[in-house]
């Protein structure tokens, strides 16, 4: 059995404000995992042209998302931080696995049917075929491990079949070429904590979302304290007291949202939470937790600040980063190049 290197890729779009839900659901996990992995951290924005995007605004957006990265800590002498399209062969390998992957796998991936609606024969090729895409930025590392919130779990699980199946339908080619009996690793998601899914602060049903309408229904990692405190203040709850066990936040989805996002800013279990606060009502709770969230964020939302002022460092930061990049890409796809049997 062909054992890999353990290496971590993961990446964030560029589209909208980045809100709690990204910070606590991806970027805190990116910093913690950067002292024990080889970590690829991408500006995914090719995955955002799925969707029409002003082009001024794309490109500011990119930047916003590397200043979120250096502002939360992690650090880009020590992982590689890129935007995907500064690396071809994220494209390439994406169109090989398009000749991999089965249109069955791609018409069952939740999120196309969510984006595309009723609509589906007008959206474009691309936001149905970018699972293929996502695959490729994480196969094309050969990375083992995929830091992501538990609704992208889907798209882990399609870049395993891509991998399988590549390994399968090449296992001849890989083994002449010297690769052992696989090629591909078979990539793990990550995920993990007490808030790796936050919930909307309008709608505990449903995920805080950078395209909510409402401004209310997230905290942005750009807001400032008075923004965190009247959102935490304005949040939706209900009339009963916080309960003083688990089990008393079924059937309260803002409750339980709003314990979970505490929990995971204090970095303690949600029942540790509930030992100190429970009984209290909402008033009393709602003001600790802004406290907290204005601890925490602040400093991360004046440090994107400053460095969206010097854009000239952030895309020095992401033109190393490519030359990094592609020095671990270029030759995977040119030896998926040789398996498969195109001509270099």
């Amino acid at each position: 059995m062909t054992n890999f290197p353990e290496r971590v890729f993961s990446g964030i779009q560029p589209t909208g404000n980045l809100h709690l839900g990204n910070y606590l659901g991806a970027i805190v996990k990116f910093v913690a995992l950067q002292n024990t992995h080889e970590c690829l951290f991408c500006v995914v924005d090719l995955h955002a042209i799925t969707m029409p995007q002003a082009p001024d605004e794309l490109r500011d957006a990119i930047r916003r998302i590397a200043a979120a990265y250096i502002a939360s800590g992690v650090d880009p002498a020590k992982n590689v931080i890129f935007n995907q399209s500064q690396v071809a062969e994220h494209s390439e390998l994406a169109w090989v696995f398009n000749c991999v992957a089965r249109m069955g796998w791609l018409n069952r991936m939740t999120q196309f049917k969510e984006k595309a609606g009723k609509d589906r024969e007008n959206v474009s090729i691309g936001l149905f075929a970018y699972p293929t895409l996502m695959a490729a930025d994480i196969l094309l590392y050969r990375a083992t491990h995929v830091p992501v919130g538990e609704d992208q779990k889907q798209h882990i699980e399609l870049a395993r079949d891509i991998a399988q199946k590549f390994n399968n339908d090449y296992a001849a080619s890989i083994a002449a070429q010297g690769h052992g009996d696989a090629f591909f690793p078979l990539p793990l998601p990550l995920i993990q904590g007490p808030a790796a899914r936050v919930m909307s602060l309008r709608d505990g049903s449903k995920k805080m979302s950078k395209s909510d309408a409402s401004e209310f229904s997230r905290i942005n990692l750009s807001d400032d304290a008075d923004a965190i405190n009247q959102k935490i203040r304005k949040a939706k709850t209900d009339a009963e007291p916080l309960p003083t066990e688990l089990e008393g936040l079924k059937g309260r989805p803002e409750a339980e949202n709003l314990i979970g996002i505490f929990a995971a800013l204090a970095d303690v279990p949600a029942e540790k939470v509930l030992q100190d606060f429970g009984g209290a009502q909402f008033s009393s709770f709602k003001p600790a937790l802004a406290e907290l969230a204005i601890e925490k964020l602040g400093s991360i939302g004046a440090e994107m600040r400053r460095l969206e002022k010097d854009p000239g460092y952030i895309d020095q930061v992401l033109r190393d980063g490519a030359v990094r990049a592609r020095a671990i890409a270029q030759p995977i796809m040119n030896q998926v190049k040789d398996i498969v049997g195109l001509l270099r």
